[in-house]
């Protein structure tokens, strides 16, 4: 394992050495714990970026990459995309925040509601846990309640790690396991409490108990899979019988399965959506947009930022919208997830190597099948790790945009097989351990709602 510790023996010298900076500088190394190397092959896998273009970056090393991350799933049209990047430089010259309300603040609220089906009003934010936060102050301004159930990951704001000040009310199944709640006012105790995913029975046990103090069901609505028949509808209903408000969370999901959002495809409409990360390809931005019986009381609610309304973010996000309904780019996102799915499959069949590709198209993943768990995170990092060095960078998972087109996929095969190839030898060899160069990857993200 001495490539992560000898960074003079490997191709990203210069990634390894800004990094032992950005420690002393910054906590964490990094302002996402996604993005942090020990999620990846540490000493192997790209750490800084120098730039991005279409489907592929560019790390500091001057290596290529297709990026099948896609900017922790923010870009959807491809990198520096040319359409919305102009309309951009466009707006910056003419100003970006203003002591009045900016007409793009109004058109884009239009292009929302006229987009989304449970849109009737509108909020912004910078980001996606700040829209969640939003919905969740909105819903509890609406109710006089303070409880909040949750399902899926939503942020990392108090009324969301606040679950984990309660032992047996953890986000261990729902972001990953072990956050300690530092600096959660301990006050917020028990009023997050999370429920499991296509479970009706336990919803509604969750809501019996607490009735009367829920203000709020957020959750996920899909991640990696598509919904059973029927649970969501059967959420809408016990939220309705409670008087809960219904927020799906559709930041991840975005407008990659429908250019709506997910709910058309679900046949649902909650009383409020946030979205985030795609909607404005990777420009920071986010809304909050819901029925109008929620929303409207919002405005005597205090929130309120000065760069909520900020041009750059508003132009970036009408412009994506435009540019996903013009291109009908979740055909192509989902036409390239299902590509994944079955060649890697099949690939790994050919070669005898126990893993599938499944989940649902605009986020497929790898599961590799085998019982024991620390097997499960060798096969996991030495993948990650193999693919890095063949340039693809991703986890065993995959966010997918308009860019990743056949060229992509062609290389990506390529690289599975020789890939493959080496796992299935060192599983077969029990070599596992010789193969790494790097530590098994840590801080599994859990976020495969099912």
């Amino acid at each position: 394992m001495s490539s992560a510790r000898n960074p003079e023996n490997h191709q990203i010298p210069k990634s390894l050495e800004m990094y032992q900076r950005a420690l002393e500088l910054i906590p964490g190394g990094t302002q996402l714990i996604s993005r942090r190397p020990t999620r990846f092959a540490h000493g192997i896998s790209p750490i800084f970026a120098s730039h991005g273009k279409g489907a592929r970056i560019w790390d500091v090393d001057g290596n290529e990459y297709i990026d099948w991350v896609s900017g922790i799933g923010a870009i959807l049209l491809g990198y520096a995309d040319p359409v919305v990047d102009d309309a951009v430089k466009s707006q910056i010259d003419r100003g970006t925040n203003f002591s009045i309300t900016h007409e793009l603040e109004l058109e884009l609220a239009e292009e929302l509601v006229a987009t989304i089906p449970c849109a009737e009003m509108v909020r912004y934010t910078r980001s996606g846990g700040e829209a969640c936060a939003v919905a969740v102050r909105i819903a509890r301004g609406v109710t006089g309640r303070d409880k909040v159930l949750f399902c899926g990951y939503h942020g990392w704001h108090d009324w969301y790690i606040a679950s984990n000040l309660t032992a047996e009310e953890s986000l261990n199944e729902h972001l990953f396991s072990g956050i300690e709640p530092i600096g959660v006012p301990s006050g917020l105790k028990q009023t997050a409490i999370p429920f499991p995913y296509d479970d009706l029975n336990a919803l509604g046990e969750l809501l019996d108990a607490n009735r009367g103090e829920v203000a709020a069901i957020i959750m996920e609505p899909i991640r990696s899979e598509l919904p059973p028949e029927g649970y969501l509808a059967g959420v809408q209903k016990l939220a309705k019988e409670h008087d809960v408000v219904l927020i799906f969370d559709e930041v991840t999901t975005g407008f990659r399965l429908a250019v709506d959002g997910i709910q058309s495809v679900v046949g649902v409409e909650p009383d409020m959506s946030v979205f985030a990360k795609s909607i404005s390809n990777g420009y920071a931005m986010g809304a909050v947009v819901g029925k109008r019986d929620v929303m409207s009381p919002s405005s005597q609610m205090f929130i309120s930022s000065t760069y909520w309304g900020e041009t750059v973010g508003l132009t970036a996000a009408l412009t994506t919208i435009r540019e996903v309904k013009k291109r009908n780019v979740p055909a192509i996102v989902q036409h390239t997830g299902t590509q994944l799915i079955s060649q890697l499959t099949a690939i790994a069949s050919e070669i005898g190597l126990p893993v599938v590709c499944k989940g649902v198209s605009i986020h497929p993943y790898l599961e590799f099948q085998v019982e024991d768990a620390e097997t499960k995170t060798k096969l996991s990092t030495l993948y990650i790790q193999e693919m890095a060095k063949r340039g693809c960078h991703g986890y065993t998972s995959f966010y997918l945009n308009a860019a990743q087109g056949e060229a992509e996929l062609s290389q990506t095969w390529d690289a599975a097989r020789e890939t493959f190839t080496i796992l299935a030898a060192g599983l077969a060899d029990n070599r596992l351990d010789d193969l790494l160069e790097c530590i098994p990857k840590k801080e599994y993200f859990q976020r495969l709602v099912r």
